[in-house]
């Protein structure tokens, strides 16, 4: 199940038009690269049914749809950096049915699910080739399960590619497995796959018969034109679809661009057509036009002797040129300080130009130093020190060298500069709404299943750092009244947190997500500490806290949270289950320096479910500020007791709103997609963390 807390029918929508919101400003790819690269139709750069060596650009996201008769398949393939591609898909498998009861799945065909990722170990040059390495469907059922090594090396207007491949990639055996002539134990690949499916079989890897490869590609004097043929390793003996009779081994094709798509026809196996549709976007070039005050300009001559008059301007122009919400400020002779919060421009540096040229035209020319502190709900996170001769000076360009962005310091709130005044009392009622999407892919009863309704939230602040919080959930459409799917006959010692999710999910159309009571502070510099309590969640309730130390514009941070729960009743709203238990991890947060714009993150401890292991996460961050993101869960829960999927594992997309509004805005949604979720490796949802509380004081997301 995957929850998506986003303005949804305005996220999809602007997806669903991204040609016409944003710029996907990679139009030129196809020059950039030796041989214009193009989807294959398993999903990754290849040729038709083989990959190649070949990349596309950094930040590539291509979304695919390919039918080859037996199969149907969609996938999403994502350059993450520009030496290692990743690829999620989905193969509907037209000849065999979900199962054998029709009162569990009815008439639908099978649906597997597959991950790829190829890694590039040598760039080409001009003797040499380009060498990559990668992995088919290493962590599911393996059906498609391969491993190759590919080369590829350019001609003038053709791209040679030779490889070999081994598991689905190499059943012909045409050649030698040349690790068998090393060890014995490669010349026989196992069969079946490990616990439930889900898990990466490495003792298959590069094991049994292999095959080699390969093809070329032409690209014709028409631009948008590419030609393809290729060479099979496969025979299709031993396809989960029956064996496919295969009278070639030759595969022709052409691909024709139109903007952002690939349209591909090809002939495979010298009697299957196959087609395909592709679009294509670059995560780090994909924008939104803004409409914005422009900068102030600052003049030639400024007013040492300037007095505040209208006390409402300087608020008014902060709020509406700078998107910075002015709580109180100071000023003395030599400094100006600033006290609020930036709700506009998720550019920091962008946000800082802005108010610094607003400070310059409104207030005494006398004053050297503007000091910024920006707040985060009521807690204080950064405090941003700008000179103001070098400022102005960099704004009006006096100096070639000059960078706005070396005028300022962000740096800990100083204690003095926190108590040169009292911030305004902000205790009172507050209210908000939101949408939600629940989704899940490859269900028996249904392939797709959904939940869309009505976030209410509401809320009371006792104080700076006590607040009341609640949120009403109002369901509006759903169709997980077919899901039927259920645990008890497994033989598996697992306490049920998560798997009754049918009945959490369609028990009511209105019903309360969360009410708890919460404390939030400082409580040294840098380490910054709550507490709360009620009911935290769909499924928990109970109480908890957590410490979190997080320095400014660090690459590092850690915490720990520690929980009390009870599972909360399907049946009745406000009672409880008897299942309790403690749960809570060490968190580790690190933004490794050798991999730019990724944040590592390791959750250590103690689950739901009562196992205990690890939770991994992996995300990277795109020039647009688009985040996608990686996790698994490695518990001391074995495959057989975990179920199917082996372990707890999912994928998400994080969206700025930025990008689908035509004024700056901060916030942002979370697309997740989870394969399959059971009762190992599930952690709380907690209402609130510190370290996305914290965000302004290293930014990652923001």
């Amino acid at each position: 199940m995957t929850v998506v807390r986003i303005p949804f029918l305005l996220s999809l929508i602007s997806l669903a038009l991204q040609p016409l919101v944003a710029k996907a400003d990679n139009s030129d790819n196809w020059q950039q690269l030796p041989s214009g690269v193009s989807q294959m139709a398993h999903g990754g750069v290849g040729l038709i049914q083989t990959p190649t060596a070949r990349m596309a650009p950094a930040g590539d996201l291509s979304i695919n749809y390919t039918d080859n008769e037996e199969y149907r398949l969609w996938s999403v393939s994502i350059q993450l950096f520009d030496w290692m591609e990743s690829t999620i898909r989905y193969t509907d498998v037209r000849t065999q049915l979900y199962s054998d009861s029709p009162d569990f799945s009815g008439d639908q065909t099978y649906k597997d699910k597959g991950i790829d990722v190829k890694f590039r170990l040598l760039q080409e040059n001009t003797y040499l080739p380009q060498v990559s390495v990668g992995f088919r469907d290493f962590g599911g059922t393996g059906l498609f399960e391969s491993e190759f090594i590919s080369l590829s090396k350019k001609w003038g207007d053709f791209d040679f590619h030779l490889g070999m491949g081994w598991g689905y990639l190499g059943t012909a055996g045409n050649t030698k497995n040349p690790f068998c002539e090393i060890k014995d134990s490669f010349c026989q690949r196992p069969t079946g796959y490990g616990g439930e499916g889900g898990k990466i079989d490495y003792n298959n890897f590069f094991k049994g018969p292999a095959s080699l490869f390969g093809g070329i590609e032409y690209q014709t004097p028409w631009q948008p034109l590419r030609l393809k043929l290729e060479y099979e390793g496969n025979n299709y003996t031993s396809d989960y679809a029956g064996e496919l009779e295969q009278d070639s081994r030759w595969n022709i094709g052409a691909v024709y661009r139109w903007g952002n798509f690939n349209f591909d026809l090809n002939y495979q196996r010298g009697n299957t057509l196959g087609f395909g549709v592709h679009y294509a976007m670059n995560l780090h070039s994909i924008s939104q036009v803004k409409v914005k005050p422009a900068l102030r300009i600052i003049p030639e001559h400024l007013d040492t002797n300037k007095q505040i008059t209208d006390r409402d301007a300087l608020p008014r122009a902060l709020y509406r040129e700078a998107g910075f919400a002015l709580q109180t400020s100071y000023m003395n002779e030599d400094e100006f300080v600033l006290y609020g919060q930036q709700i506009s421009y998720r550019d920091h540096d962008e946000a800082i130009e802005r108010i610094g040229r607003i400070l310059v035209t409104e207030v005494p020319a006398n004053i050297k130093t503007y000091r910024i502190v920006s707040y985060s709900g009521n807690l204080p996170m950064v405090e941003t020190v700008v000179d103001a001769q070098q400022f102005i000076s960099a704004v009006r360009y006096d100096s070639l060298q000059s960078e706005v962005k070396s005028t300022y310091v962000r740096q800990q709130p100083e204690q003095r500069t926190l108590e040169l005044t009292t911030p305004p009392d902000r205790s009172g009622f507050y209210t908000g709404a939101e949408t939600f999407w629940i989704q899940t892919f490859g269900n028996p009863e249904a392939f797709y299943m959904y939940q869309g309704g009505v976030f209410a939230n509401a809320g009371y602040r006792l104080s700076n750092n006590f607040s009341v919080n609640g949120t009403a959930k109002i369901t509006l459409l759903e169709n997980f009244d077919r899901f039927n799917y259920k645990v008890d006959a497994q033989n598996t010692p697992l306490p049920r947190v998560r798997t009754y999710v049918r009945e959490y999910v369609t028990d009511s159309s209105v019903s309360m997500e969360n009410l708890y009571l919460q404390w939030q502070d400082e409580i040294a510099p840098n380490i910054y500490a709550q507490a709360y309590g009620g009911y935290l969640e769909t499924m928990f309730g109970g109480v908890g806290g957590e410490v979190l130390y997080r320095p400014v514009d660090s690459n590092f941070a850690i915490g720990f949270d520690i929980n009390y729960v009870r599972q909360r009743s399907y049946e009745k709203e406000l009672d409880f289950f008897d299942y309790k238990t403690f749960t809570g991890h060490v968190n580790v947060y690190w933004k490794p320096e050798f991999l730019p714009d990724t944040q590592l993150t390791f959750n250590i401890g103690q689950f739901l479910a009562k196992d205990k292991g690890v939770n991994i996460d992996f995300a990277k961050r795109f020039d647009s500020g688009i985040v996608v993101g990686a996790y698994a869960a490695i518990t001391d829960v074995s495959s057989a007791e975990y179920g199917e999927g082996s372990f707890t594992k999912g994928f998400y997309l994080s969206i700025p709103f930025d990008l689908f509004s035509l004024r700056p805005s901060t916030g942002r949604g979370r697309l997740p997609w989870i394969p399959i979720s059971r009762d190992g490796g599930q952690p709380l949802n907690r209402p609130n963390t510190l370290i996305n509380a914290t965000e302004q004081r290293s930014p990652f997301y923001d």
